[in-house]
């Protein structure tokens, strides 16, 4: 098996989660395999949230710990995500994220465009997996939501920047986890950090 160059992002904002658990299960399998791994912990990260005035016209700099995001992200060629489903989205710090890093010139290029004006994307080349926690069951989140959320992430985020495809594997319910059911899913992410997927 060959290895590749991962960038890890726990996108839950609190010092403590199963996100966090999940993330720390998959790097640990992922670096025992021999993947080169770099791991980012939001609720670690420092940087204004707030876009600002919302054009890409002397946008703020981006902090130290956004520059390296960014530049692991470049270098990277699989990002696995762990989020968790609150309210029916993600945690706005992780949306603060996306709005700030992800820029003109570095994750899409605005001076060449599609057929459709879309611009170009700067990304491509790369894969990701998202580990989403939620207490809705995946089933219950297509039938009921169509997939909102994983649509929104795969085409409107991750696949606008040109990193396809983007499969999910989902935890539920998060909140109160069947006894062992936990360490299974900690199992599940360390087969998932094994082969890199």
């Amino acid at each position: 098996m060959s290895t590749r160059k991962i960038i890890i992002l726990n996108g839950h904002p609190g010092q403590t989660s199963l996100n966090k658990s999940l993330a720390d299960q998959y790097l640990q399998a992922a670096e025992k395999a021999g993947h080169e791994v770099r791991y980012h912990d939001l609720s670690q990260m420092q940087f204004d949230m707030d876009f600002g005035q919302g054009g890409y016209q002397n946008t703020k700099p981006l902090e130290v710990d956004l520059q390296n995001f960014v530049s692991d992200l470049q270098w990277a060629e699989h990002l696995v995500l762990t989020t968790p489903l609150w309210w029916g989205a993600f945690p706005a710090k992780l949306k603060g994220l996306f709005d700030r890093a992800l820029l003109p010139g570095q994750a899409f290029d605005t001076r060449n465009t599609s057929a459709l004006g879309l611009p170009a994307p700067m990304l491509s080349g790369k894969t990701a997996r998202v580990l989403m926690t939620s207490d809705t069951p995946a089933w219950f989140l297509r039938l009921s939501y169509g997939n909102a959320i994983k649509k929104i992430l795969s085409r409107q985020i991750l696949g606008f920047v040109g990193i396809k495809p983007v499969r999910y594997t989902s935890f539920a319910p998060a909140s109160e986890p069947k006894p062992g059911q936990v360490e299974n899913w900690q199992k599940t992410v360390a087969e998932l950090g094994r082969a890199a997927a």
